[in-house]
Formats: C-alpha cells, structure tokens, sequence
C-alpha cells in the first residue's frame, strides 16, 4: 500500500506508545523523515531555464524536482506519469509553505515566472499566497454546479492562456455545458465524459471530439488541483479511442495544379485571396504565417520576408523564426497586394483597420475555387505538400527544401547539421515559381497583364 504522512505518523506514534524514552523519540524523528522522504518528490539538482531544458526533463522511476535557474522558490514536480507540475515554494512567518500553480505546459515558464513573482509581492506585503488561495475557494463546495466551474476555469486559465480563446469558448458553450453544465462537479462521473466526446465523433468530427477529450482532461485536471474532485474521470478514455490521426498523402499534380489555379484565378474571388492561395503554393508558408503576415517584416530590396512567430512545433511546443528568400514572382504579388493594403499593416487586410483577415479567409476562397472544379478534395495546407514533393521529383537539395518548410531536422544529423543552405534556397525559390508560372501564366494571361506581366512570365 502506498504511503502517505497519515500512515507515516501513525505507525511511527507506536514507537513513542511502547516506549516514552529520549531513544524511542529520536527513533521516531528518523522513521518519520526517513518515511516521509520516500513520499516526497526529491531535489536532485536539476535545473531548467528555458523551455527546451524543460523538455529534457524525463520522467523516472520516482517523482523529482527541478528547479528553475534564477533560484526563486518555482520549481517542476515531475511524475513517474510524465506530468509536470509548477510549485512556488517559500518561507512565511518562518514556515515553509508551497503553491501548486499549475500544470506544464498548459502554464508556459514565462507565466509561471509571472505568477511566481505576482505571489512573491503578496509574501513582501505580509500575505500567505498559500492561506489566500484556501480562503479563496473556501465555501466553493464540491456541489457546485459544473456549468459555475466551466466558466470560472474560462476566465482563471484559459483567457490568461490562450491569446486567441474563441475556440475553446465555442466546445465550452456548444459542446460540454448542455451535456454537463446542469450536474454538479463532484457527480460526474466517465459515463458522463464518455457521453460528452461520443456525442462530438456521432456528428462525424472524430478530431474535435478530441478536442473536447482534452479540454475537458485539463479542466478536471485544473479541479483536482482545487480538491473539487477526487480523480480526472477523463484519464479512463484513451486518445486512440477517440481519434487517430491519419497522415495525410494528397498532393497537386501538374495538371491539377494547372486547372485549379486557372479555375481561382478566372473566378470573382476576390483579388487579394487568390494571391494569397497563390503564394501559399510559391513560399510554401503555413496559411496561419500568411494572414498575419505584416509589411514590417518584408524588405524588397534584400529580396527577404521575415516570419518571426511560426505555428508552435508539436514536439517542442515552441515557435522558430524563418526567412523566406523571395523570388522575382513572389515580389511582384507582393507589390500588388501592397497596392491594394495602402496604409495597412498587415499585407491581407480585415474588415476593420488594423486588422488582418479571418482564419477561414483563405479555406472559404478555396473551398470555391474547388467547387468548380471535378478536383478531388484537398486542403490548403496540402499545398505545401505539393511544393515538397515536386521539388524532391526536380532533384533539389532535400535538406534546403526542409528548411524552406521551416522542418526541424531530427536524428544525429538534426543535432549536427546547423546550416541554412542560403544560397540554395534563393536559387530553388525562383527555379519553383518559374515553374509554376511555366504551368499556369498562359491560361491565365488576362488575370497577369493586370499587374507587370512582361516580370512575371
């Protein structure tokens, strides 16, 4: 049976009970520290100061702490599981106490380093950030209603998480509070949970009932963490059963290619969506680093687009700059678009000044293009795709076609290999635009005299 401080103090109390000695007493402290420690997650040295040494914290056989570099109290508690915990610990009125924060890396080491610091001015000022936060939920009973729960968990944690809350506020609203709102907390049970994700992947959206699997993991999470609840009833529901990702094969042939672009072009869409779909097949960007793309970032003459903010990696959980070299096409759409934007700071403008156009923007735009086509279904994003394989058939430099995909090498080589083939990624951008203008400028000829065609064939 695993230990705990209760059964620690009782089977140590028996020593005292048999014998009231100055022995049996010290035999008593070390019983109980020796007990205690096997229990306790274990300083061992280790040390984190960036997110990637975060990674690089293993879970192992015993929980242990890491703490961070700048010797401030905030440490990780990790695991046996792999779970990583942020705790604040410090001394109060000559007593150690500690904060569970929360978990990594839903709260990121820059967030923990602010809410550390926020605590540690409650300290300074006389305060116990540890006795606030249980009077703080003192009388937020285990009966709560979840829907009550839901909505303060949207405003403690993911409104201070996620720039960009509207997804999860949607699965809140329209997918978890009508199948659990109404039941208290401590009620909810896994055939509730279950219920909630098999309802999503009834409609057809396997991936999205996922996604509420792991809202719904970190809310529990979150609510343990509270004492509201005993367990996470979402632990039980393995991810494998309720979405398995499928790696995705669809690619543009050079027919395909030819008739879509034709087919977008020739259309009514609007100007500034079909060269955005455009240089999505020509730079091989993401669409999310295309619609916040800002001119600030673009340099003409060094013929250079910077992207200082791509999508986070899905290993590292951290985003990498990237250069895009531009080629003579590339510059001209680009002159264009700018002819369109005026004063605006973004190259695909919003609705309202300031702003840059919707994340579904450019899929509504495709979607139409394709609708008018006999084209089997593909998405944008399967764009780079086609760039990737068309170059690798031409010959190019594998690895410069990685690094024009912004890919982090893996392996030994990804250790060793830190060069980023610059002169081969100038020559293979403007090699892949001619080649895509080779394919559809002519059928296109009208849409390309509106803008410098003599430039762009």
């Amino acid at each position: 049976m695993k230990a705990t401080k209760q059964h620690i103090s009782v089977s140590c109390s028996k020593v005292l009970y048999k014998d009231k000695s100055w022995l049996a007493t010290k035999t008593f402290i070390f019983i109980y520290a020796m007990q205690l420690k096997k229990i306790m997650p274990v300083d061992n040295g280790y040390t984190f100061g960036t997110p990637r040494e975060i990674e690089a914290l293993k879970p192992q056989e015993k929980r242990y702490m890491a703490k961070d570099k700048l010797n401030n109290g905030l440490f990780l508690d990790i695991k046996p599981t792999g779970r990583k915990v942020w705790v604040y610990r410090y001394s109060f009125n000559r007593k150690q106490e500690r904060l569970t924060i929360g978990n990594y890396p839903d709260i990121s080491l820059k967030d923990a380093r602010e809410i550390r610091n926020e605590n540690a001015t409650k300290i300074a000022k006389g305060i116990s950030p540890q006795q606030e936060n249980k009077k703080a939920y003192k009388g937020y009973s285990k009966t709560v209603l979840f829907v009550e729960y839901g909505e303060r968990y949207y405003s403690e944690v993911i409104k201070k998480d996620r720039k960009n809350p509207k997804t999860m506020f949607m699965y809140l609203h329209n997918d978890i509070f009508p199948m659990l709102g109404h039941l208290p907390i401590s009620d909810i049970g896994i055939e509730h949970i279950r219920d909630t994700i098999w309802r999503k992947k009834e409609q057809g959206f396997d991936a999205s009932a996922n996604q509420v699997k792991g809202l719904l993991k970190r809310m529990f999470d979150y609510a343990v963490t509270l004492g509201l609840v005993e367990f996470n009833p979402v632990l039980a529901i393995p991810t494998r059963h309720v979405f398995k990702a499928k790696a995705r094969e669809r690619y543009l042939s050079i027919d395909e290619i030819r008739t879509f672009y034709t087919t977008l072009l020739n259309s009514r869409i609007y100007k500034p969506r079909k060269l955005g779909i455009l240089l999505s097949l020509l730079t091989l960007l993401r669409k999310s680093e295309l619609l916040r793309a800002k001119w600030e970032h673009i340099d003409f003459e060094k013929r250079v687009w910077l992207v200082p903010e791509t999508k986070a990696d899905s290993k590292t959980g951290y985003s990498r700059e990237m250069v895009v070299y531009l080629s003579d096409q590339i510059i001209e759409i680009l002159k264009e678009l700018k002819t369109i934007a005026g004063d605006e700071p973004y190259v695909f403008v919003g609705r309202q000044r300031g702003t840059h156009i919707s994340h579904n923007a450019f899929n509504t735009a495709q979607k139409s293009a394709l609708a008018l086509t006999d084209l089997p279904p593909f998405t944008i994003h399967d764009l780079r795709r086609t760039a990737s394989t068309h170059l690798n058939e031409q010959g190019f430099n594998g690895d410069a076609i990685e690094k024009c995909l912004n890919h982090v090498m893996t392996g030994v080589r990804g250790v060793y290999n830190k060069a980023e083939y610059e002169k081969e990624r100038i020559e293979l951008m403007q090699k892949w635009s001619n080649f895509i203008f080779s394919i559809i400028f002519e059928p296109n000829l009208i849409f390309f005299n509106e803008f410098k065609p003599k430039k762009l064939g």
